[in-house]
């Protein structure tokens, strides 16, 4: 039904030429079509239909015409078609063809004095690159180029500096001719822009595939972030398939903005485009003045335009072609222009011109009928159609289309500015980012089970495990700040990530890498290889290694003061004793000493005994024996305690010490000097890969990792490392070991252990720090930097840490 009335139009306009055609007419122009613009001959057709039956332009006289179609690529067949059209005799050449044929027929018509009417069509909708028509004599140039000259450079250059881009990518589909955009690429290259080219194969599904089986995962991320900021010049319907693929294969992100410039997109093209688009998308098009008022949309001046050429929800106007408008356009040029010389009663009849005979002669009255074309000028579909000096039409007006970032399909599109040659651009462009505006985001996000970042809260059968600790605090605040919401999930190893022999990673990071979350959040450390193949916000705690102990036991013993020595030597001290004292006695016995008058001391075996040992504990008195050997045996036993009791005193000064030796390990220096105490950490974990990379860098080798790392490296790391965090902990429990980990785990873990058995010390230097991981080339990023930047400038004292420790007080840890 809707190409009904173009049907009646075409017959009635038949039936009309038919009998016109065999009528005498002195108004005949010629046509030539490239036999893809199938439409071009449609609308010329019905622009003729309506000069003929519009009276008041051209009188009692009607326009005939002849139509032949070439290869655009052949400029030989243009020519003899030409020839053909001027033995016929001809008015004016109407030509829509592409620019290898047009140098042709601009030396044909330069020749014979036809005035030819160019309009540059482009192949398949591709965007047009200069034809660089010689004019090197203006008085024998009978071509006039209906179409405005190609502006894509001025155009992109002044969008790309108005959006302050440095660094971008031109996407060109294989019909482009790329030399178009020559002088765009040295204006930006002088600049200092970093600009690549690449073409888009007519396959772009292998294209794609291509690059991700050629590309590793670090250079697939280089490559998404190039696409960042793209311009692409190709025709609409390569440009949709080419965003369609690009945005399912996840190779673009919402913070990307593309440019699509092409005079050749209408209002159903820059819909779809903008449905299958993620981020923002700029469109620049070619625009034409439409009248206010509804009802002289089909009129211009005295002229009635047929409906299905002017009304805007006709299915025909809707999918015209730029070349379609200035085709019309230029039939009424030339109607107004014989209408002009009709009055002016300067008529120069046809000729038929022979293009074959060398002494063929040029058309007389070429010359007058092409300075009354000149000098004439219309207001059609098009606008203003006139020429300039250089015989160019001068009028052009780009519209500046665009989308906000985001990712919502289908999102509204509103006018950004305008441009033309005459008053440059009108409008402000910004490229701003992501706004604090996500309202109806829902975001999946991966996590890892640590304490205290991320514990399990509640666990109810059937519904949705609920999770706390610092890092779903964090994630929380984001939430209630930027409005998105989130579903979160355990990484299905429970791992934070690392690189596998082939190149991908697991884990976590796994996750983001194969798009399977959006973010990720846990006790993640930012290191530079999870920064290779995944984004990182800037840390919102600073991150430090420490280490995990076991605290002696402390218990109260009665008979301490005996444990220097053995229960063995006690016993021999006890008998050495009551031999001594016993030998004493004997000496006495023999040979009794004599006493001075008025002693009291008997030599009995109790006194011996006695006296022995007050002098063995250095509490004996004066000496009551004079005899000589008794002197001789108490010298030596005197002797012999001084050497026990400083053996005693000395053991028992060890004893004591060694009951405190946890003490004696205060920092990691301490740990690395010393090996009576082994300590590991978790195989292949950052905490890992932090100590062999401070310590084998050779460039920058630290003593102590050096040695830490000899000790956790033993047995290729099985022997001193476990495989999770729990593991280490019970180790440092329940046996002799040092666990190496996160401080800020460590701490949460001697402060909340019942038994309180541990203690941990740390490094005081913070070189790293925890971050939310995302996907490679995420608009997130920027979004939760600056929250996070902000909330750590407003909290006092230590920022986030103290917020950690005052949370952990507010829980009834601390």
């Amino acid at each position: 039904m809707e190409v009904f009335p173009l049907l009646l139009v075409l017959s009635v306009w038949w039936s009309r030429t038919w009998d016109l055609a065999n009528a005498d007419s002195i108004i005949h122009i010629g046509a030539i079509f490239d036999e893809s613009a199938k439409k071009d001959d449609e609308v010329f057709r019905t622009a003729v239909g309506d000069l003929n039956q519009n009276e008041e332009i051209l009188q009692t006289e009607k326009i005939t015409f002849s139509v032949t179609f070439v290869d655009g690529s052949n400029p030989f067949q243009a020519v003899q078609e030409a020839c053909e059209l001027m033995n016929q005799g001809i008015l004016a050449l109407v030509s829509s063809i592409g620019c290898t044929s047009a140098g042709s027929l601009q030396s044909l018509a330069d020749a014979m004095h036809i005035p030819h009417l160019f309009i540059q069509r482009s192949t398949a909708g591709t965007p047009r690159s200069g034809c660089g028509l010689t004019r090197s004599n203006r008085n024998d140039d009978y071509t006039l180029s209906v179409r405005p000259p190609v502006y894509l450079n001025d155009v992109i250059l002044r969008v790309v500096t108005e959006y302050a881009w440095q660094k971008f990518i031109i996407f060109y589909d294989s019909e482009y001719d790329i030399r178009g955009i020559q002088e765009f690429l040295d204006k930006v290259s002088q600049q200092g822009m970093d600009v690549a080219l690449q073409k888009v194969e007519n396959n772009i599904n292998k294209m794609i595939t291509t690059l991700f089986d050629t590309l590793r995962i670090e250079e697939l991320n280089r490559y998404r972030d190039t696409l960042r900021r793209a311009i692409l010049v190709m025709n609409p319907a390569t440009a949709k398939s080419f965003i369609t693929e690009v945005v399912e294969t996840n190779l673009v992100a919402f913070d990307c903005h593309w440019i699509i410039i092409n005079e050749e997109i209408n209002d159903v093209d820059v819909q779809e485009l903008v449905r299958r688009s993620i981020g923002r998308l700029t469109i620049i098009r070619q625009t034409f003045p439409v009248p206010q008022n509804i009802s002289q949309r089909c009129f211009r001046g005295n002229h009635r335009i047929s409906s299905t050429l002017c009304d805007p929800k006709d299915p025909f106007a809707q999918n015209m072609e730029i070349s379609n408008l200035y085709i019309y356009d230029t039939v009424l040029l030339l109607a107004n222009a014989f209408h002009k010389k009709l009055e002016d009663r300067k008529w120069h009849s046809m000729a038929s011109l022979s293009c074959i005979r060398k002494n063929s002669k040029p058309w007389q009255g070429g010359r007058s009928m092409l300075e009354t074309i000149k000098k004439g000028g219309v207001s059609g579909l098009t606008g203003e159609l006139e020429f300039g000096e250089n015989g160019g039409n001068p009028n052009v007006h780009f519209e500046i289309l665009g989308t906000n970032y985001g990712e919502e399909l289908g999102r509204g599109v509103r006018k950004l500015g305008c441009w033309n040659p005459v008053t440059g651009l009108n409008g402000s462009l910004t490229d701003k980012k992501l706004e604090n505006n996500m309202r109806g985001v829902v975001l999946r996000v991966v996590t890892v089970l640590e304490e205290p970042f991320v514990m399990v809260s509640e666990n109810v059968l059937g519904k949705p495990k609920k999770y706390q600790g610092f890092s779903i605090d964090v994630l929380d605040a984001l939430s209630n700040y930027l409005g998105f919401n989130y579903e979160i999930y355990v990484a299905p190893d429970h791992k934070y990530g690392s690189p596998q022999e082939d190149g991908t990673w697991n884990g976590l990071v796994g996750e983001l890498v194969f798009k399977r979350a959006d973010i990720g959040i846990s006790a993640l450390t930012i290191t530079p290889d999870r920064e290779n193949v995944v984004d990182f916000t800037t840390r919102y705690m600073d991150y430090s290694v420490g280490v995990l102990l076991r605290r002696a036991e402390k218990t109260v013993d009665m008979f301490a003061c005996l444990a220097p020595f053995d229960l063995s030597l006690w016993a021999c001290i006890a008998g050495t004793v009551l031999l001594v004292g016993l030998l004493v006695y004997l000496l006495n016995w023999l040979n009794p000493p004599r006493l001075q008058m008025g002693s009291m001391t008997s030599t009995t075996l109790y006194n011996s005994m006695w006296f022995v040992y007050g002098s063995f504990v250095q509490q004996g008195g004066e000496v009551p024996y004079t005899t000589l050997a008794t002197r001789m045996m108490m010298g030596a036993w005197w002797l012999f305690a001084l050497i026990v009791i400083s053996s005693y005193t000395a053991n028992l000064a060890a004893f004591l010490t060694i009951t405190r030796i946890e003490t004696s390990i205060q920092s990691l220096q301490d740990l690395s000097k010393q090996t009576d105490i082994p300590y590991g950490t978790v195989l292949d974990s950052a905490v890992y890969e932090h100590v062999r990379m401070k310590g084998m860098n050779p460039f920058e080798r630290d003593s102590m990792y050096s040695q830490m790392w000899r000790m956790i490296h033993r047995s290729n790391g099985s022997e001193n490392n476990v495989l999770e965090s729990q593991a280490g902990i019970q180790k440092v429990k329940y046996g002799n070991y040092a666990f190496v980990w996160d401080a800020a785990v460590l701490e949460y873990v001697a402060i909340n252990d019942p038994d309180c058995s541990f203690y941990t010390i740390g490094n005081t230097v913070a070189d790293r720090g925890y971050g939310i991981a995302l996907q490679h080339g995420s608009p997130y990023r920027d979004v939760f930097s600056q929250r996070i930047q902000s909330s750590t400038n407003t909290v006092p004292g230590d920022g986030c840490q103290g917020f950690l420790t005052e949370k952990l007080k507010n829980s009834g840890t601390l």
